[in-house]
């Protein structure tokens, strides 16, 4: 049986703040305006970060961070908290 830990995305999706910013933002890019493809920089939250395809991330837990995974093409492939 997997682990699931509240407010953690687990077996069968993942909380309510995390859902709405991945409807937001995936497939798009992130850049300076907001379009059809493109959510502006500045509309997210303070404590965010974006990771690319093959980056390396620091280990550190923070629960309130968003976390952008971006291919290499710049498309939000995925989008987590932590």
């Amino acid at each position: 049986m997997p682990l699931v830990v509240p407010g953690m995305m687990g077996a069968g999706g993942g909380d309510d703040k995390t859902s709405g910013w991945m409807s937001k933002l995936m497939g798009k890019k992130i850049g300076d305006s907001s379009n059809e493809t493109t959510f502006a920089k500045a509309e997210l939250p303070q404590q965010h970060r974006v990771v690319k395809e093959g980056d390396m991330m620091t280990q550190d837990h923070n629960p309130d961070r968003l976390n952008i995974h971006t291919g290499d093409d710049g498309i939000v492939k995925k989008v987590t908290h932590g």
